[in-house]
């Protein structure tokens, strides 16, 4: 089987990868692409030197994010129609599902927020959708879904890749961060997304808290270089890493993350940090479960705060990754087009700009 996989943001680096992996230990052929917005091509090259990289961050508006989404599934169409492949799999990457369609390959997509407007394109164009069991019936509906497309599992995507996860306590070091003070992890808004067009006063508010506290040490992991560059200024208290560093080990050792999004607390909440949430968007039905579950706090509301103190604990909930992954693996089995199973694995020289 020849599976082209497409990295279009910064989580599905992790995400995808125990996908590839267990791909290419079964003999697969994989093809990765990745575009270059946020940390993924950063990320991406630390474990396959050989990703194609085409695409740019996403601009602001949304006739402007539409051409450039039927930009890049033109670029990658170019490539992939060279490549063959039985079948196209992502995160919601929608460049690659238009692309996939151009060329008549299947396409398989994941997605696990069911107030993306972009869902619509997806939902109608793939042949198989991934989604979890929390997923709303009626936003399946509503974006155009099929019932036979629809495709559930248990649990939240981020349990593929943090099931028996060991953090490791490097990251400390290479941020500068004292172990025996209280670590802070901020993670912003996705300003200017679809679903989330604009900045969190809520969140700037809890960052100069922790600021204003001598014995916590503020890490911010910025989604873009306007929010990077507004937060340096800010204070010089605030840590913002360099380059991309191993996020999963960070929040893991953190004492408590904030974050203004949703895979990013989903992970930390899982890793077993105290985690609190004060995305301004609609909040996600795997996010409210986690809320019911205890595992993550709802800091919307002005009248809640976050505890800032070392975390008691390091125990984490019980997390299953196999069903997922074989989920995945059997549903792209089933699309992917017969008769190209035995084909050489890809390598290209080097990666396209």
């Amino acid at each position: 089987m020849r599976v082209w996989i497409d990295l279009a943001n910064s989580p599905h680096v992790p995400l995808l990868r125990p996908v590839a992996e267990r791909l290419e230990a079964d003999g697969d052929s994989v093809l990765l692409t990745a575009r270059d917005n946020a940390q993924t091509v950063e990320l991406a090259r630390y474990r396959w030197p050989d990703v194609l990289v085409m695409g740019r961050p996403s601009p602001a508006g949304k006739a402007a994010k539409a051409a450039a989404i039927a930009q890049r599934a033109v670029h990658l169409a170019r490539v992939a129609r060279r490549w063959r492949a039985d079948v196209a799999f992502s995160h919601g990457s929608y460049a690659q599902i238009s692309a996939a369609r151009l060329l008549g390959v299947p396409a398989v997509t994941m997605m696990d927020y069911e107030h993306q407007p972009a869902n619509h394109l997806s939902f109608r164009l793939a042949r198989r959708i991934i989604v979890p069991d929390t997923f709303p019936a009626d936003a399946l509906d509503r974006f155009g879904a099929a019932p036979a497309k629809v495709i559930r599992y248990d649990g939240f995507k981020e349990e593929l890749y943090l099931d028996g996860f060991a953090a490791d306590s490097r990251v400390l070091d290479e941020l500068g961060l004292d172990s025996r003070r209280v670590v802070a992890v901020f993670r912003p808004p996705p300003e200017g997304a679809l679903y989330h067009r604009s900045a969190n006063e809520r969140f700037d508010r809890l960052l100069e808290t922790a600021l204003a506290k001598d014995d916590v040490q503020v890490v911010l992991l910025p989604r873009t270089g306007e929010q990077k560059a507004r937060y340096t200024q800010m204070s010089e208290r605030i840590r913002i890493p360099d380059a991309a560093v191993d996020g999963s080990s960070l929040l893991a050792l953190a004492d408590l993350t904030i974050g203004g999004g949703g895979t990013m607390s989903r992970e930390s909440a899982l890793l077993g940090t105290p985690t609190s949430t004060v995305f301004a968007g609609e909040l996600a039905a795997v996010d409210a479960e986690l809320i019911r579950r205890g595992l993550l706090q709802d800091l919307r509301d002005e009248s809640s705060e976050p505890v800032f103190e070392k975390k008691v604990s390091d125990e984490r909930p019980a997390l299953r990754s196999e069903a997922i992954l074989e989920t995945i693996i059997r549903t792209l089995r089933e699309v992917a087009s017969p008769g190209r199973a035995h084909r050489r694995r890809f390598r290209p020289a080097r990666p396209h700009g």
